[in-house]
């Protein structure tokens, strides 16, 4: 259960001036804010959210089981021990989000049910007004920076593939990001669509309670199965370690092996494949066909590796309470699924865990100056800030490291960034090409070959363009960033103030 915050105020809907105006009550907002409070307290700020309560994905998803694939010493804050299990469930998280809120006042910045429609930038009036419906009812903010924590995808529908067929089926389709109360799969034959982390953590919650699950997929993914403690945090809390030192140490150790892995999955990939197929045969029967079901045609982590505490999903294979098929859906029939190969399987609920909509502006609209702007039509200042869009920073986290780790990171240099225009007098700030960077190419926000998801691919022609330096890309690198971004020269010539 998530901690309460205070009700949205009376009169919420008015028109009211702020300095900063954070989008989305979720991790990202949340640290957004405590940097704020922290690093430029003489700021004013207000957060908006579409739902009634913070959370974000932790209050949007509720499938059976969910739950971080990151180890919440990193997912946590730097600023906030994490005293759980490294694998926490959302009400976890929730908690642990509730409890930075209420420590630091964050509660009475929040309006919760606003949900933004349009954000205009007026260079006249040195603003963004906001502007959407809370209640029913319009309401207009102004503010003159704007902090999108939003997220990157679209909260109210996943992502489902248009299969043949699927209307013949006579039970129901689920997505897991829109799950049903009350769903009973009590002796019921049920087929999960898809083979990411989502996946991999419905199929071993729902194996108990239902006649049998199976693990339909195209193609495999790298999994990393391994114990759901930390002994080095155990270990320091027997000494009765300040629990302070211990999120720091900790956290500096998980980052250190994680960024030695994502080394050696890039420079030795054979080495990290072998290893990981041989942590899933610890796990699996001798005669299980990890090369055809656990074994992608990817290196770990051109796409994420996804964790099993316990190696969950593995031990509910070897119990026979899960199975695995890989192949691909000639089309849904009326008792199930008929494969590419003729085999059919039987379903009772079919659940499709086949990933998101991808939606870098949480389906707002912009305008600058009066003209619409197209995201896809701008340049990317590290991942951040977008060219011909100014007083604005977008938090976009990592797809190898936890996505928090750059919440942190951005919180900085939001706060310096909001310092240094205080100090030159300055209401406006925008990124601009130098003069160096004539005829640089521009190309996709991603290249493939570091990282390629299916929700990126599909929603690559929505996101920002790069270039070929390192300003102008994000290159989801945690490990280079953590230098890289304290180290901003704000008084760069790709930053211009007015």
């Amino acid at each position: 259960m998530a901690t309460q915050v205070k009700e949205r105020p009376a009169g919420s809907a008015a028109v009211a001036d702020f300095d900063v105006l954070i989008v989305g009550a979720g991790i990202s907002g949340i640290g957004a804010a405590w940097h704020l409070q922290k690093q430029a307290p003489d700021r004013s700020f207000v957060i908006l959210e579409s739902k009634d309560t913070f959370g974000g994905t932790w209050e949007t998803h509720k499938y059976p089981g969910i739950r971080s694939d990151s180890d919440l010493y990193t997912f946590g804050y730097r600023f906030k021990p994490w005293v759980g299990p490294p694998i926490a469930s959302a009400a976890e998280i929730l908690k642990y989000m509730g409890e930075v809120i209420n420590e630091n006042g964050i509660d009475g910045h929040i309006r919760y049910g606003h949900r933004i429609e349009r954000a205009s930038w007026s260079d006249a009036d040195r603003s963004w007004t906001v502007s959407g419906t809370a209640d029913g009812k319009p309401f207009t903010v102004t503010a003159n920076f704007l902090w999108m924590c939003q997220g990157y995808y679209r909260h109210e529908k996943g992502y489902t593939p248009e299969w043949p067929g699927m209307e013949s089926f006579k039970g129901p389709i689920i997505h897991p990001q829109t799950w049903p109360e009350n769903l009973d799969l009590k002796g019921k034959k049920v087929v999960v669509i898809g083979s990411g982390a989502t996946a991999a953590t419905l199929v071993p919650a729902i194996a108990d309670s239902c006649a049998h699950v199976t693990l339909l997929q195209r193609s495999p993914t790298w999994f990393f199965p391994s114990p759901n403690a930390n002994e080095l945090a155990d270990t320091l809390r027997q000494l009765e370690i300040d629990e302070n030192w211990i999120h720091e140490i900790v956290r500096r150790k998980i980052l250190h092996d994680h960024g030695e892995m994502t080394r050696r999955a890039m420079e030795e990939p054979e080495g990290v494949k072998a290893e990981l197929l041989e942590a899933a045969r610890m796990f699996l029967p001798p005669d299980f066909d990890i090369a055809k079901h656990f074994t992608p045609s990817y290196r770990p982590w051109q796409q994420r590796v996804a964790f099993l505490p316990d190696g969950d999903l593995f031990q509910g294979i070897a119990a026979g309470k899960a199975s695995v098929v890989t192949d691909h859906i000639e089309r849904f029939t009326e008792k199930g699924i008929l494969l590419k190969s003729g085999e059919e399987l039987e379903a009772d609920v079919i659940i499709t865990a086949t990933g998101f909509n991808l939606c870098i502006t949480g389906d707002i609209d912009f305008v600058v100056n009066g003209k619409p702007v197209n995201f896809a039509d701008t340049i990317t200042y590290r991942g951040m800030m977008f060219t011909g869009v100014p007083n604005l920073v977008w938090v976009m986290g990592y797809f190898r490291a936890s996505w928090t780790l750059r919440v942190d990171l951005l919180g900085d240099f939001v706060a310096k960034l909001l310092q240094t225009m205080k100090a030159k007098g300055a209401t406006r700030v925008e990124v601009a090409l130098r003069p160096e960077d004539k005829g640089m190419p521009l190309l996709p926000w991603m290249d493939p070959d570091n990282f390629n998801p299916g929700y990126l691919m599909r929603g690559m022609h929505l996101l920002p363009k790069r270039g070929d330096k390192p300003e102008w890309m994000h290159n989801q690198d945690y490990y280079a960033e953590r230098n890289e971004i304290p180290a901003i020269d704000l008084e760069g010539a790709e930053f211009r103030y007015s």
